[in-house]
């Protein structure tokens, strides 16, 4: 007898999309505000005639609030990147929706394609970069809404290795 857990039979839960619940209106939980994040991805209607592109800095443009949160969409020109930086009290959910990211933190530096998440506490430091040749369009969820970003001095560690691509913590 196999003994294959569901996982490895269904493979990522957020990669099989008819097991993941409908984004509810009112999120109030990490799995509700990713689900919320997917379901503004998955209409570009909604976002993509929004979405400008700036030589000179990052674009960015309030999407929507709710009660507690906001929902931010930002483009990036290649060799555009945030800073070393945290976002106080707020937790978060960046979705890539158009191209290639680089996420740095002093443990990794991960690439992140169309659709990757990454889901963060609040105090997490990272760098989010645009190292590709192509302009890229992110999703970030705020919970609460963005009140602060502490900019952080830059590590003067060795480069990490790239890990896996749209890796989503457990």
């Amino acid at each position: 007898m196999n003994s294959d857990s569901d996982l490895q039979i269904a493979g990522d839960l957020f990669e099989v999309q008819h097991l993941l619940q409908p984004a509810k209106q009112h999120p109030a939980t990490v799995a509700d505000f990713v689900g919320l994040a997917r379901s503004i991805a998955a209409d570009r209607a909604q976002w993509e005639p929004l979405v400008r592109y700036d030589a000179t800095t990052r674009w960015y443009h309030r999407l929507r609030t709710g009660p507690g949160y906001e929902v931010w969409l930002l483009s990036w020109v290649p060799g555009q990147g945030s800073g070393r930086h945290d976002h106080g009290a707020s937790s978060g959910v960046l979705t890539v929706l158009q191209g290639e990211l680089t996420e740095r933190t002093e443990r990794a530096h991960r690439r992140l394609g169309d659709g990757a998440q990454r889901v963060f506490a609040p105090g997490y430091v990272h760098e989010v970069v645009n190292d590709s040749l192509e302009p890229a369009v992110s999703l970030h969820i705020y919970y609460p809404g963005l009140t602060e970003m502490p900019m952080h001095p830059p590590t003067h560690h060795a480069r990490c290795a790239p890990t896996a691509r749209g890796v989503v913590p457990a």
